[in-house]
């Protein structure tokens, strides 16, 4: 669409402003475009929660076409949960209608001297008065919108009591239970004071040669069709990874500590399928449909988004809760209060390991017994993090803060302050440097070794091939280092990670729709300079090369389980990402040579 919102909170003004073509070329839109709008406007004394922190809605070149699986969202601020660079993706129908309504990308500042909401409805944007929304869940302000609007089409961004409150990972709510959920972009909305943005628009997306376009959607359709992992997707959702993932030792258990627990096996996603399962559910234009609406008798809710696999695990088997039922319900009350189901989760499971470690005790946590496998607790924990009461108080602050506020920061089961995913190193050695290397702190989605080394979705024309997923060397950590440049592609085209055509395909949609003119080798550039730019505007919001790692215990082998004793070794790992990334291996920053490849000379003053 090729302009973008303006809306300062602050002085109420709204403006329409243009994208730079270069820029948008160089950075193609989503989280990458989003850090290179926004490094000029952070710094280390951004405050993440005060009106100088900038929050940018983007969509994508792909997002809104014909193109399948590209209706995503990315939401970027200053991360209140790590400090760090924040940046959160989601699904569902916001991202499309937000180029239906005439717009690429949204950017807030400022602050709201009073409880406000705001509207986009076909190129018009106007703010409203929120009061009788604040306090709502998500679910209920999304109604309300509509019915205020008139608009039963309306596609509904919000947040839910815990973002008002400020919980350092509250999430952003869409299209029911879709949740934009990492590094706490929840509060950043609550701190400016927006319950919900409302997003409506009749408009096409321009196509620069709407036939070579048409051609490269119907032959990457054919390709997903016969695709196994997409049909086993759409049979069992992202819940069927569950027995893989166990198989291999993937799926976390009791706070990362331990290599098997036979009880896990009753979180199978074909279990979920066959005793909860009310409907599948799709994002914009998806032919995968992996979403699961399920429902609960127990819990007297007819209606739950999810749960998916990574809910399932930081519920489940990182807390030795194996209650599917339990497990539905915690991650229906992260929806409703606007929660990210990872982070909490987590952080529960560490309040649980603190306790059984003697290291929390009663008088800490205001009487409450806490302990594994305790899925009402874990419930009673949900509301009293959201709602910031009495112990739920220092829950939402988050893994690293809660474990620091006991003098053990160590024992938390986090990267850059961002709590780990249900996805262990000790299964595939390639997450390690993932992990470490994360902009956003660690996250699978930067990088999914995983997909790569069971070969799914492994583009082997970028040279990112399937290899043993016990190795600890330097051509993993380059093969790493490629994924997370290929991912970065991914992040801001944007496109759903599921949707795996191969990369020419992709290459040539995009350049059907944009008129650009990338070769394979120039798209793998950009990824390069996208995650680069992220590392240096980590650098100059404080990260160094010393939070490059891991916490201990999460590289300690097991006797028992998938893992088969294998131990990560991240010395190895990283020098090859180093290299494939063009980063100097003494300060991990991009040497001379890369930021002039890379077209990032205008970063210099800050790597002085």
């Amino acid at each position: 669409m090729n302009k973008y919102l303006h809306i300062n909170l602050s002085t109420g003004s709204i403006e329409k402003k243009d994208f730079d073509p270069a820029l948008a070329r160089d950075f193609i839109g989503g989280s990458g475009l989003a850090a290179r709008l926004l490094y000029d406007l952070i710094d280390q004394n951004t405050d993440p929660l005060g009106p100088e922190n900038p929050l940018l809605f983007m969509t994508g070149p792909l997002v809104g076409t014909a193109m399948p699986a590209a209706g995503r969202c990315t939401i970027s601020a200053r991360s209140p949960l790590t400090g760090f660079w924040g940046e959160s993706n989601t699904g569902g129908f916001i991202g499309p209608e937000l180029r239906f309504a005439g717009y690429d990308g949204m950017l807030i500042t400022g602050r709201s001297d009073k409880p406000c909401w705001i509207s986009v409805i076909n190129g018009e944007a106007i703010i409203h008065d929120a009061a009788q929304l604040w306090g709502q869940d998500t679910y209920q302000t999304q109604e309300s919108i509509r019915q205020i609007l008139d608009e039963p089409k309306a596609r509904i961004t919000c947040i839910g009591e815990a973002g008002e409150r400020l919980v350092k990972m509250a999430a952003v709510i869409n299209d029911h239970g879709r949740a934009a959920g990492r590094t706490g972009m929840g509060a950043v909305m609550g701190s400016k004071n927006i319950k919900a943005i409302a997003f409506r628009g009749t408009g096409k997306i321009p196509l620069s040669d709407p036939e070579a376009f048409i051609k490269s959607v119907s032959e990457i359709l054919e390709t997903i069709k016969d695709d196994i992992s997409n049909q086993a997707l759409r049979l069992a959702g992202t819940a069927g990874y569950v027995d893989m993932a166990l198989m291999f030792g993937d799926m976390p258990i009791h706070y990362y500590q331990q290599g098997e627990w036979d009880e896990a096996s009753n979180l199978s996603g074909v279990l979920l399928a066959e005793n909860y399962l009310t409907r599948n559910t799709a994002c914009y234009n998806c032919p995968i449909v992996c979403g699961r609406e399920t429902k609960t008798t127990k819990y007297r809710v007819d209606s739950v988004h999810g749960p998916e696999y990574e809910t399932l695990a930081s519920f489940g088997s990182l807390a030795m809760i194996d209650d599917l039922e339990g497990i539905i319900y915690a991650g229906h009350l992260c929806n409703v209060y606007g929660l990210d189901t990872i982070s909490t989760g987590s952080t529960i499971a560490l309040v649980c390991d603190l306790f059984e470690k003697g290291i929390l005790t009663k008088k800490d946590t205001g009487g409450l017994e806490i302990r594994f496998g305790d899925v009402e607790m874990t419930h009673k924990l949900i509301k009293l993090t959201a709602l910031r009461e009495g112990f739920g108080d220092l829950l939402a602050e988050g893994s690293a803060a809660l474990a620091a506020h006991f003098g053990v920061p160590d024992l938390s089961a986090t990267v850059r302050n961002l709590e780990i995913p249900m996805h262990d190193s000790r299964a595939f050695s390639g997450i390690a440097p993932i992990y470490a290397l994360s902009p956003r702190g660690a996250c699978h989605l930067q990088g999914d070794m995983y997909f790569v080394d069971t070969g799914q979705g492994a583009p082997v024309e970028l040279d990112i091939h399937p290899g043993e997923r016990f190795e600890n060397s330097e051509e993993k950590g380059r093969t790493a280092a490629r994924a997370q440049a290929w991912r970065s592609v991914y992040n801001a085209l944007i496109v759903c990670h599921f949707m795996n055509p191969g990369a020419s395909q992709l290459l040539a949609g995009l350049n059907a729709a944009t008129g650009w003119d990338y070769s394979l080798e120039e798209l793998m550039l950009a990824g390069k300079r996208i995650f680069t730019l992220k590392r240096i505007l980590n650098a100059k919001l404080g990260s160094t090369k010393a939070d490059d790692r891991l916490p201990d215990f999460i590289l300690k082998g097991f006797p028992t389980g998938g893992t088969l004793g294998f131990e990560p070794d991240l010395k190895p790992l990283l020098a090859g990402a180093y290299k494939e990334h063009g980063w100097d291996a003494i300060n991990g920053l991009p040497t001379p040579a890369t930021i002039e490849k890379y077209g990032l000379a205008f970063t210099k003053p800050d790597l002085t």
